[in-house]
């Protein structure tokens, strides 16, 4: 029944949102971008906020003085389909992610993502996939930060798949800090239970960053196993 109420809401906050968009597009032909910037952050915080708390996800937030003033590369472990509003929601801000290029089907859910300076990425594609990764070079540039979870795909469960080492190019191609993110429970919450969803408590740990600007090129070329080691190592701690 939980899950049912939640679907059901969810769909309905969806529709609602078709009403932010046309204020949205009001706020465009005015043309001031920090008032855009503004309410897109309060449409897609409260979007994340409303899951969390519709769920009754309990987030236990670590290092949250560990994110930079400016753009930065969150980088995270990818455990549940809840990793991404979960962390919109303990930032407050909203922050652009790579996704899947099959997220394109699910309209209003692709407007919000495209506002919120999402890509999307075609795995089977090299050359659509340069082009992704070269446009969330473009989003860290231009002010807006990007999360990218280099496994993939999620593990639905505890075990930290390999990191890409393309998934690094983002940070270091654009010369922005790097911030390691642990992300522990999410799973429990929905694919550990055949998606029906449960409350659960979830551990985010922000990691201190890393400047890429400042490592050996043979640094940078393993700077995807020193993220995974640091990432396994907390969420070590967290489960003890």
């Amino acid at each position: 029944m939980k899950s049912l109420i939640f679907y059901l809401g969810f769909a309905f906050y969806m529709l609602l949102s078709l009403l932010r968009i046309i204020k949205l597009k009001y706020l465009k032909r005015k043309g001031n971008k920090e008032e855009i910037d503004r309410y897109i952050n309060k449409s897609v915080v409260g979007w994340a906020n409303f899951i969390v708390n519709g769920i009754g996800i309990k987030i236990n937030k670590k290092g949250l003085e560990n994110v930079p003033d400016g753009p930065c590369l969150f980088v995270g472990n990818h455990q549940g389909l809840l990793d991404v509003p979960v962390v919109v929601s303990s930032l407050d801000k909203y922050v652009g992610f790579v996704a899947k290029k099959e997220m394109l089907k699910l309209k209003i859910l692709t407007y919000w993502m495209k506002e919120m300076k999402c890509v999307f990425m075609d795995r089977q594609n090299v050359r659509a996939a340069v082009k992704t990764i070269n446009e969330g070079v473009e989003n860290l540039k231009n002010g807006y930060s990007m999360l990218i979870f280099p496994e993939g795909t999620r593990s639905r469960g505890e075990n930290l798949g390999e990191f890409k080492k393309g998934s690094m190019k983002l940070g270091i191609k654009a010369g922005v800090p790097i911030v390691p993110i642990a992300i522990n429970g999410t799973y429990n919450v929905l694919e550990a239970n055949g998606r029906k969803i449960k409350a659960a408590d979830v551990d985010l740990i922000i990691c201190p960053p890393i400047y890429p600007n400042e490592l050996s090129k043979e640094e940078q070329n393993n700077l995807s196993a020193t993220i995974k080691d640091i990432i396994q190592k907390e969420l070590e701690k967290a489960r003890n």
